[in-house]
Order: structure tokens, then sequence, then C-alpha cells
């Protein structure tokens, strides 16, 4: 039920053709306060046209528009405000989504087209940090939200496999490693000798050109440095698996930068072919003069290449396997210039799916105010993060109800929504303060707080012994619900924004606000009366439990029915 529609059939009806029906829907707001009615048209454009006042329009249209889906229509001042029937649209609105069920919200604009999203990726021979979980949430966030879109997401995890990194850690696993102690507990010792290597750099420089020269050694196929990073790597994806199991996350593809290897002759070549390939100082670079930018770095004058190179293969390689309709890179905003010239240079060479490429950039989480950072060893394992939140989440729920079964799989999902709801209800391009206490509140705007209010929702269907399968709602007309029911109404056209804005915050806001509306609701109306309109009641309350399901679902987020 397109409730704006309608309104603005009814008003452009009452015009005569003036306005255009897309002309009089764009102009139609919602009113700020409740007792100014549900939908508002201004009548500041019609004043030329008709050459009278605006309150003088809105007079006059007021008493003409007679439909029963419109309470009463009234001018207030220059506006036309619209009062709908709380009734009618109650009832279309609960048995639209208790019919729709998990559905309700799915838009059909992606066509089942492939949107590909390369998030998360995180270096090898490095522990999973805090730092990694801002790219890993939002980009499987916005992939389920284009899911929910009508798009196929393909999830990519293109892993941090290759680079000077690597010549670095095998120079510090040659002078101070152990075997032993690798073996015991890779990423730890990993981690330690990478700190190492840039503590002593600082002293001896003489470090950083024996790194690059191993990392060519790397490059050139070297049977020593390829068994090395190879036992790194799969190390690494070890440790990885384990944080993406307590995420719910999942890939299509973990082809990481080392996957383009023997593909980047190939682009160079392309390149060169197009003409587009310039000397500069001995290497190889594309000029984006005409963008007042500095030119892309393609090839080092020692022949190494780079990331640039690297993305370009990797666009060049999905595009051909993916047909994609959209490219997403959820990378942090430090990288922006860099996929700007990715971009750009896909563009000279002539390739018009370069425009639905999008850089998604988003800010740091910050420990004491401070960026993490891996160099110096501070930084904040997800991985302890994770255990410590749920023990926490795990004593909240035994301290609030002992009895409760499965209590550990409950405070899983408590411990692990906390993390990813404190992340996403941020608007992706601000700083974030880590702080577990904070995150794990069961009041103000949390994960648990809503995963809460979603339990409390089932537990009163729960009470009411009524067999909810058969619900036949008649609708509802007080103050309570019908602030809910506007809120729920709202619902896909909140997954389409944050879809267009690449902004799971939308979601998380939205679902923040649905929450305080249904306990305010709870806290005034007695839900199980037996009268006429509990069954309506009941209703209203399984369809709250619906939207928050799916809304945390894609935040990546479960619902349990009881906390």
């Amino acid at each position: 039920m397109n409730l704006v529609k309608m309104y603005a059939e009814e008003v452009s009806l009452q015009l005569n053709g003036i306005l255009q029906l897309d002309e009089v829907e764009k102009l139609i707001e919602k009113p700020k306060y409740a007792d100014q009615g549900d939908l508002a048209f201004p009548c500041f454009t019609l004043a030329k046209m008709l050459r009278k006042s605006p309150q003088m329009i809105a007079n006059e249209i007021a008493d003409k528009i007679k439909n029963p889906i419109f309470e009463k229509v009234q001018a207030d001042g220059p506006y036309l405000n619209c009062f709908l029937n709380k009734q009618i649209v109650s009832k279309e609105i609960l048995q639209t989504l208790l019919k729709d069920g998990s559905n309700y919200g799915s838009l059909d604009i992606g066509k089942r087209k492939n949107v590909v999203i390369d998030f998360s990726s995180p270096n090898i021979a490095k522990p999973f940090s805090m730092g990694h979980l801002r790219s890993t949430v939002i980009g499987n966030a916005i992939a389920n939200i284009a899911e929910k879109c009508g798009y196929r997401a393909v999830r990519i995890n293109h892993l941090g496999d290759w680079g000077t990194q690597f010549g670095k850690l095998i120079v510090a696993y040659k002078l101070w490693g152990s075997d032993e102690s690798i073996t015991v507990n890779p990423i730890k010792e990993l981690l330690d000798l990478y700190v190492k290597f840039h503590q002593e750099a600082e002293v001896d420089s003489k470090l950083e050109d024996e790194a690059r020269a191993w990392f060519k050694k790397l490059e050139d196929g070297n049977e020593e440095a390829l068994q090395l990073w190879k036992w790194f790597r799969d190390e690494s994806l070890q440790e990885f698996s384990k944080i993406y199991q307590l995420l719910g996350v999942h890939f299509a593809s973990y082809q990481g930068e080392a996957f383009y290897n023997d593909k980047m002759d190939e682009t160079i070549e392309l390149l060169k072919k197009k003409g587009l390939l310039h000397s500069s100082d001995g290497a190889q670079v594309v000029e984006l003069t005409e963008y007042d930018l500095p030119p892309c770095l393609i090839e080092k004058s020692d022949g190494a290449t780079l990331y640039a190179t690297r993305d370009l293969t990797a666009a060049l390689y999905r595009q051909e396997k993916y047909k994609f309709e959209k490219a997403l890179y959820v990378v942090g905003h430090e990288q922006s210039l860099h996929f700007k010239q990715v971009f750009l240079v896909l563009e000279k060479m002539g390739y018009d799916w370069a425009n639905h490429m999008e850089h998604i950039p988003f800010g740091f989480i910050l420990k004491d105010g401070k960026k993490m950072s891996t160099r110096k060893g501070k930084i904040v394992l997800l991985e302890e993060v994770i255990e410590e939140a749920i023990q926490l989440a795990l004593k909240s729920i035994e301290a609030k109800n002992p009895e409760l079964p499965n209590k550990e799989e409950v405070a899983k999902m408590v411990g692990v929504g906390a993390i990813i709801f404190h992340d996403l209800k941020n608007e992706r391009q601000n700083n974030i303060e880590f702080s577990l206490e904070e995150m794990l509140h069961f009041e103000g705007s949390t994960g648990p707080y809503i995963q809460y209010t979603h339990a409390r929702a089932c537990s009163i269907l729960r009470k009411s012994h009524i067999d909810l399968t058969g619900l036949n709602p008649e609708g509802l007309n007080d103050d309570y619900s019908w602030t809910i029911l506007k809120m729920l109404m709202e619902f896909p056209s909140v997954i389409q924004r944050s879809f267009n804005q690449n902004e799971p915050s939308q979601i998380a806001r939205y679902l923040i606000a649905l929450s305080q509306d249904f306990n305010k609701y709870y806290g005034h109306v007695k839900i199980l009366s037996e009268d006429q309109e509990q069954e309506s009641r009941l209703a209203l309350v399984k369809v709250v439990t619906i939207v928050l399901s799916e809304g945390l679902r894609l935040l990546g987020i479960e619902a349990p029915e009881e906390m």
C-alpha cells in the first residue's frame, strides 16, 4: 500500500493537471508533529501558477478530498495535511506483513544481477584485529542488503597475501624465528616477529633492503621463499576461519593478491597497447593530470608490481567472471586516492563498467582515541574481544534469567550481536571508540536492547496461547499502535535508502526507533486483554518480531526468542 502515491493521486485530481502526479508525489512530506497529521502537501509551488496564496489553495482543496482511507484532510496554513484512517490502514499493513513474513521489504531493483563486494581482506601472517572488524561487518551487511534488494551478492575476500611485508617477515623469521614457537602459536609468534622487525629496522636500515630483496625472490618463485609464504598463509586462513564462523560471515572467493601474480603481465601489455603507459624515473605509470591527480604507478623501476596493478587485474578478472552490475570496495578512507586512480585508469582503458565501481570508505576503530597499529603491536585481537563479549553476555543472562535453556547459545548471539551492532549503528565514515562495556548494555542504542525487545515480544506471543498461524486482524486505532504501524510502513524505504547510500546504519537506527516505540506500547497497552482487539494487538506484536528479526539479519545479527 503506497499511501504517499494514493494521497498524491487525490491531490493531483483536484489540481486538474496543473502538476503531474510524480511532481505532486515528490512534494509530499511527513509532518514533524503527530497532531499535524500523517502526510502533508505544501502549496507554495502552486501559488505562482494559480495566482493565489498557498493558504487559500490549501483551504480550497481540503474540502474536496473524499476518500475513506483518509480520515480527514485539512488546511494548516500553506500546508494540506492528511490524517489517515488508522483502522483501515492498520488492517492492511498487518495483513500484508503477516502474509509476506520475512520477505516484507524485499525489493526487485537488482533484477538478479551480480554485485561484487570486496571486503574484510585481512593480511595473512597477522592476527585478525579489531581494526579488521569494520570492513568485515559493513561489507557483510551491504551484501545482505543488496540481496534483499534483488541483487546476487558475490562476497570476495581479497586477502593481503602478497607484498613487501612478506619480505620483512621472512627476514625476521630467519634472524629471530623459532620453528617450535611458531608451530605452537603461529599467529602470535609471526606478529611478534613483524613488530620486532620494525623496531630493529629503525636502528638498522639495511634490514629494509634485505626485506625488499626477499620479496623480489618471492616474486621470482624462489623455493624457500614460496614455502615459507605458503606456511604463513595456511596458518592464517585457519585462524581467520574461526573468526568468520563466530561472526557468521562467508565468502564466495578467498582469491587474494597472490592469485593475480600470473595475470598482471597481461594487464601491463593491455595498458601498453592502449598507449597509456609512460616512463617516469624508470617506473611505468598512467598519467592522470587531466583529473588533477598524481600518476597511477603500475610497475616500479625494479620490475616489482604494485597494489594498483593488482586491483586493475582483479577488476578485469571479476568483470569477465561475474559480469558485475556493480563492484563495491569496502576499504578504509585512507585508500580513497588509490581507488580513484584505479577506476579512472579502467575508464581510460575504455571500459564503461568502470562507472559502476565504487569505493565504500569508513573511519577507524580507536582505542583510547588512537588508531590501532599492527606495526607497533598496538592492537586488540578480535577473537579475544568476541570471547570476552560472549562471557559478559552470559553473566548478564545468568543474572536476569538463570533458568534460560541454551544460555551459551544465546550468550553467543548477544555477545557477537553487540559487537556488530556497535559498529553498524554509527555512520560508516565516522571513527568509533572501542568500548566493550558500552556495547553490551541491555538499555539504550545497543544490539542487546533490540534483541531483548524481540525476545520480549516473542514471550508475549507465547503467553497468549493463541494459534498465531490463523491471525485475522481487523486493525487498530490507538495512538501507541499507530506510531508502530507507521514505522513498519517505513521498513522497505529504509532498506532501499540503506542500499543506495551503502549505509547499514540507516537500518540500525531504524531498529532502535522501532524497539523504543514497541517498548512504549508494551508499557501502556494491555496486549493480552481478552477483548475484540486482542487478535489485532497480537498481530501487531507478531509483525514487530518479523521486522526486528529481519532487520537484525540484514546487519548480520541473530535474534534470540528468549533472553
